[in-house]
């Protein structure tokens, strides 16, 4: 494992990797021994095992009683109460002024950890930074080079700023897997997760975006697995319903929290959302209505957009 030197590891902050583990046995020892790969020196880990029914929290048990003297290890063992419940756990029991928030079926990438870290030492208004990934199949198989532009087809250009930030975060949703590290300060301005939610980051995100407080690295943190049992690809028609649902009822209560036009633009979001459940019911009518609110919104953010844009050429 290459070595920093002393006066570096001393200067650097502390980071707590926090790992939400659910019916991962066959990749959590992967990311878990990831977080060993990666050369940050100043780092503890903390696992919650939510309630699997398979074999994960015997695997962790397992590999924590290997590792226990390689770096500070907290494991706990609980009954299921959810993703957004359990971080929010993990966050209350860390230690590190910067948190690395882990998924039990993906893995981290040597160096990542350093670039993040550097990136919010060099720009202390941002609370929170994202990478990219690569991805990976259930056997560890590389499917892509970039998480971002190949599987979720962003423009990466637009994280260069933060209003092309504002604007991804709340239109192409292309953050996958666990490439963030946030300061453990910006959850008091932005609170923490919304216990209740399944799929809880986009609603982090977003508040993080309104506050221009996200910022972007192009460089590889992390490799997102695909596999059967993840959330976000399900194919069961009753569980996609309840998770856009879910995000439409993320994206009306965020408006209040953008001035315009991204207020618009997320209101416009909403009503995509609703179109895409729509067509999920075969309730074609409110299909071609939510598409006619959809359109109408994102002209007058675009309009709004161009003029706000005018304005600043003028000054």
């Amino acid at each position: 494992m290459p070595a920093y030197p002393t006066k570096n590891a001393v200067a650097m902050p502390l980071v707590s990797v926090l790992v939400p583990a659910f019916n991962h046995e066959r990749f959590v020892e992967r990311f878990l021994d990831s977080v060993l790969e990666d050369p940050y020196p100043a780092k503890e880990l903390i696992i919650i095992d939510d309630g699997s029914t398979d074999g994960t929290g015997e695997r962790i048990a397992e590999w924590v009683s290997l590792h226990a003297g390689d770096l500070p290890i907290e494991y706990v063992r609980c009954e299921n109460k959810g993703i957004a419940a359990t971080l929010n756990e993990l966050v209350a029991r860390s230690r590190g002024e910067l948190l690395r928030l882990g998924s039990s079926d993906d893995y981290l990438l040597p160096g990542g950890l350093d670039a993040q870290v550097r990136y919010l030492l060099a720009n202390p208004r941002k609370g929170a930074v994202i990478g990219d990934s690569i991805v990976v199949d259930g056997e560890g198989n590389k499917l892509h080079d970039s998480g971002m532009r190949d599987l979720h087809g962003a423009d990466k250009r637009l994280y260069r700023s933060d209003d092309g930030i504002r604007r991804a975060v709340i239109t192409r949703w292309a953050i996958g897997g666990p490439v963030t590290l946030l300061r453990k300060s910006a959850l008091e301005i932005v609170s923490r997760w919304t216990e209740g939610l399944r799929i809880d980051d986009w609603d982090m995100f977003l508040r993080l975006a309104a506050r221009d407080a996200l910022g972007f690295i192009d460089v590889s943190v992390c490799a997102y697995r695909l596999h059967d049992t993840n959330l976000s690809k399900t194919r069961h028609t009753a569980t996609r319903i309840a998770n856009l649902s879910e995000a439409r009822q993320v994206a009306i209560r965020r408006t209040e929290l953008f001035d315009e036009p991204c207020r618009s633009l997320l209101r416009a979001e909403s009503y995509y959302i609703g179109a895409k459940i729509a067509f999920l019911q075969k309730r074609h009518a409110r299909v071609a209505l939510h598409l006619l609110a959809y359109a109408c919104l994102v002209v007058a953010s675009k309009f709004r957009f161009a003029s706000a844009n005018h304005h600043v050429e003028r000054a």
